[in-house]
């Protein structure tokens, strides 16, 4: 059975962000305002500072892409909430919680840089940590129901927004699954019926993956399982099943493979944030889904200009 354990420091994960991610933020600063600056015409340079606040619930999740939008826009970012801490919300008294609003960071900067980043930082922020949110939801529901396994998101992103989603399931304690099509080697059904058979899938695999890339084969049924075992599959898939059906099939692979062959189970497929827990088993090692990050629920924020 694998693990899955909240980072210990959320601070830490800007780490992780590879040396391109900052172009990024530019292309999306680039694409708010193409041209001229109008409203930045009109408002000038001169220093002031800006209120982020949280209107709604949820987990902070996003700091470093926060940042970095205002520091192309030349400004600096002071935080009153660490990243994966809960925001209360409305009613809430935490980190200067004031007239239904909670006290996230103060801006700093000249007045067309507030500006210039706001809408792009927001946009960041609301859907990151969204996506962090749902993640630590589910995983606490998870674990109340005797889940002890790993929670994983999915490839079925946001083009162009891939970096950010990934980075709020970590924030919410989830685990990002495969970044991409060079990480892990998953075999669905389109690739086995174009390849012929499962087995052959994966010897194909393996003769290209090499020892450093796990190979996982998506099955429908106990039969294609043990066919995905016996070919070597490091992670087997459960993909559709019911949550009653997992169970079953779960259980007798793990018993009949027992002292054999060591693989990893994973289910998908149908899984929503109020329907998880039915699948929850001892045998089963992963559970993934795209419901932790496709169409949440943003976070609301706001960033208000101080007078």
């Amino acid at each position: 059975m694998t693990s899955n354990l909240m980072p210990l420091d959320h601070g830490s994960l800007e780490h992780l962000l590879p040396p391109s991610w900052k172009t990024q933020i530019n292309a999306w600063l680039a694409e708010d305002t193409p041209s001229f600056d109008y409203g930045g015409f009109v408002v000038g340079e001169a220093p002031r500072t800006a209120t982020l606040w949280g209107k709604s619930a949820g987990i902070l999740a996003g700091v470093p892409f926060f940042e970095e939008v205002f520091k192309q826009c030349g400004c600096t970012v002071e935080w009153h909430a660490r990243e994966g801490s809960h925001i209360e919300g409305p009613r809430g008294k935490n980190f200067g919680a004031k007239a239904g609003k909670t006290k996230i960071a103060t801006v700093s900067g000249p007045t067309r840089g507030l500006l210039l980043g706001e809408r792009v930082a927001l946009n960041i922020l609301a859907r990151c940590s969204g996506v962090a949110s749902v993640s630590r939801g589910l995983l606490l529901n998870l674990r109340s129901a005797g889940f002890h396994g790993t929670l994983a998101g999915t490839r079925k992103t946001t083009p162009g927004f891939r970096l950010v989603e990934k980075y709020g399931m970590l924030v919410g304690g989830a685990d990002c699954h495969r970044m991409d099509l060079s990480s892990m080697i998953m075999l669905k059904d389109n690739h086995v019926w174009s390849r012929g058979s499962i087995t052959e899938a994966v010897k194909a695999a393996k003769s290209v993956g090499g020892f450093s890339l796990k190979v996982e084969v998506e099955v429908q049924s106990e039969e294609e399982a043990d066919e995905a075992i016996d070919a070597g599959a490091d992670v087997v898939m459960l993909d559709n099943f019911t949550g009653a059906g997992v169970k079953v099939a779960a259980k007798n692979l793990k018993e009949r493979w027992a002292g054999k062959r060591h693989f990893l189970l994973e289910v998908s497929g149908g899984l929503k944030v109020d329907n998880a827990e039915e699948y929850v088993c001892n045998e089963v090692d992963i559970l993934s889904t795209s419901a932790i990050h496709q169409g949440v629920p943003h976070v609301d924020f706001s960033l208000k200009i101080n007078v």
